[in-house]
């Protein structure tokens, strides 16, 4: 972590906040079209301002805070967190429809946790397994999802 220097204005909150407030305006925009409708009967447009509403309120949050933040620099992007949680996701998206929802999940978790060189085998497959089990109840059994357990 860099040094803060005596500017005001944390930027990695900055950006945060940018980030949230621009997809927040963007959705708003391309939502106007459609139907509010109201609490009792909702239209196809109320969630999505909804939600776009809240990512603005977050990013006056961040920003407001960030401006009154002691200025802090971004730091230089790590490459190999960024590739290791993109295959992780990627081949989580192919595993899940050949290998079953189980075999993509540990993929997902054991793959990804190789994007931080820190951390301990043993908590990691104790997170899979959980994590794991967690999904397939949720997902798989308790929503419905389409999506086999294991390969077919």
């Amino acid at each position: 972590m860099a040094a803060p220097d005596a500017r005001m204005g944390n930027r990695p909150d900055l950006l945060t906040a940018a980030l949230f407030l621009g997809i927040g305006v963007l959705g708003l925009v391309m939502s106007g079209p459609l139907e509010f409708g109201s609490l009792a009967s909702m239209g196809p447009g109320f969630m999505p301002r909804l939600v776009c509403v809240l990512l603005v309120g977050v990013g006056l949050a961040v920003g407001l805070s960030a401006l009154r933040s002691p200025s802090e620099v971004i730091e230089a992007i790590r490459v190999r967190p960024l590739l290791v949680i993109t295959v992780a996701i990627v081949g989580f998206a192919f595993a899940a429809t050949h290998l079953g929802f189980v075999l993509a999940s540990l993929w997902l978790i054991i793959a990804g946790s190789l994007a931080d060189p820190g951390g301990r085998w043993r908590t990691t497959l104790l997170l899979a397994a959980g994590l794991t089990l967690f999904g397939a109840l949720v997902f798989v059994y308790g929503l419905g999802v389409q999506v086999p357990l294991w390969p077919v």
